[in-house]
């Protein structure tokens, strides 16, 4: 356990850097773009959840509070790192997404002395580490949505108060953090149905039935719904703004109870 907790705040420490560097820095107010200090801090972020949920699965699967809170951080800052490499203005979510998943570090180490069990299914193993890679992809990519609408939600606000703060000075652009929304909603819409469907495969497997009422199924399904109503409702009326960013944070919500959510019940609080 000792050895758990040192590993948990070892990943911690190597968040902090990019969760302090757009604030004390001026070129995210400037929007001067990445530099050699920022890849390097990006690389410390990344390295260090990724480290960590390696070497705490070594091949197995644990499905332990800490444990999912950590992989999916990893997830996220890969993902993110994506972003940075492929988008104009990716890299400037740093001052939101960063904090955010340091407080969620700070959570999964608080948890770490909660039960940790290995995953035991009778699945064929393929159906279930493609189930788990998916559902923990999905939840990172609408960690990554939901970051871009609070962005876009905080530009808008600025805008209509014609009152740039700090940190929307840092944020990307409202048209291009709305662009990143947009994308990496059609990404999650298209995982999400990715997971549900390899879930019910390993359902079947396991119970021989392809559907079965509980928290995680119903908020999945929710987070689907509730995704594609927001995507057609994007296509056809072209919502956006402060009530298209309520229904990404709205769908955040759902998935984070359907994930994460459902452990912190079963292993913290009925444990």
């Amino acid at each position: 356990m000792f050895q758990n907790v040192m590993f948990s705040l070892t990943a911690l420490l190597a968040l902090m850097p990019a969760s302090l560097l757009a604030y004390v820095r001026d070129g995210f107010r400037q929007g001067r773009g990445p530099d050699a200090v920022f890849w390097a801090v990006l690389f410390v972020a990344v390295a260090g959840p990724l480290a960590w949920s390696v070497i705490q699965l070594d091949g197995t699967w644990r499905t332990g509070l800490s444990t999912t809170l950590w992989v999916s951080i990893a997830a996220c800052m890969v993902l993110y790192s994506g972003l940075c490499l492929t988008t104009r203005s990716g890299w400037r979510l740093m001052p939101l997404l960063l904090p955010y998943l340091l407080l969620v570090g700070l959570f999964a180490t608080a948890a770490t002395e909660a039960p940790d069990p290995t995953l035991s299914a009778s699945a064929p193993t393929v159906w279930v580490d493609l189930h788990i890679g998916v559902s923990v992809t999905t939840y990172a990519l609408l960690t990554l949505a939901a970051v871009s609408a609070l962005a876009a939600f905080l530009q808008e606000r600025a805008l209509k108060a014609k009152r740039p703060t700090p940190l929307t000075r840092m944020l990307p652009p409202m048209a291009d953090s709305e662009q990143l929304q947009g994308r990496l909603l059609v990404a999650s819409e298209i995982v999400l149905g990715l997971g549900l469907a390899t879930g019910m495969s390993v359902l079947y497997f396991e119970q021989g039935v392809l559907f079965r009422v509980d928290h995680k199924t119903v908020l999945s399904v929710a987070t689907f719904v509730v995704i594609g109503g927001l995507l057609i409702a994007h296509a056809a009326t072209g919502v956006r703004g402060r009530r298209a960013a309520r229904f990404v944070l709205l769908a955040f919500l759902l998935l984070t109870l359907g994930y994460p959510g459902v452990k912190f019940v079963t292993d913290i609080l009925i444990s």
